[in-house]
């Protein structure tokens, strides 16, 4: 079984202001912080736990990553944590720019395999929530990406699971420079969405179209 993508590219995404009854049915959202500038360069507030939680992501944030990848074409991923010790994240790239990819991985959810994407970069400042229940993949789009990410629960190595970045049943439509990425070892040998054990609660809201949030 094969399953469609539901996918807007940031560029051609809504730039909407939402309030929590917009945003109720959303699982996976592109935010984006506005940027204040002036002759000295811009000011930008990426994160406002209040503000968050009315758009509905409501998880506190313990643990900030940040990942360097030199080489245009780096895929990481897909990857989660299974429960009790699943994440959510928040994902932005602060140098260059990146793919990023969430997939439903929530085997009740009438969308389970789909997946949404957004180019995020240091130029346009987006960021995407990735909440628990997903995989999370990305491409890196330009040489010496650095991508920040904020996380809800801490690494836990025996919750580490992921699935091939390339499996037909999810069918990722990935950039040029998808069709031979580099690869940590790791990822090469992550099994398919068939063969993947996790155990995710489907919390009754479909992954759908991404919606484009303006802080």
């Amino acid at each position: 079984m094969w399953f469609c993508a539901l996918f807007i590219r940031t560029l051609s995404s809504r730039r909407l202001r939402l309030d929590q009854s917009e945003t109720e049915g959303l699982t996976v959202l592109l935010v984006c912080p506005r940027r204040y500038g002036d002759a000295r360069g811009w000011f930008s507030e990426t994160y406002n736990h209040t503000r968050f939680a009315a758009w509905g992501i409501d998880v506190t944030f313990i643990q900030d990553n940040h990942a360097l990848s030199p080489v245009a074409g780096t895929l990481r991923g897909i990857h989660f944590q299974n429960s009790p010790c699943a994440q959510s994240k928040l994902i932005r790239c602060v140098r260059g720019a990146i793919f990023d990819v969430a997939v439903d991985l929530r085997r009740q959810s009438p969308t389970y395999g789909q997946w949404v994407a957004a180019e995020l970069s240091a130029e346009n400042g987006d960021q995407l929530f990735v909440p628990a229940g997903y995989g999370h993949a990305y491409l890196t789009l330009t040489p010496d990406c650095e991508v920040v990410y904020k996380v809800d629960a801490h690494y836990a190595p025996q919750a580490d699971g992921g699935v091939i970045w390339n499996d037909p049943q999810i069918g990722i439509v990935w950039p040029d420079g998808g069709d031979a990425p580099l690869l940590s070892e790791k990822d090469q040998r992550l099994p398919r969405l068939a063969d993947a054990m996790f155990d995710f609660a489907y919390d009754g809201k479909p992954l759908l179209p991404l919606v484009r949030i303006e802080q």
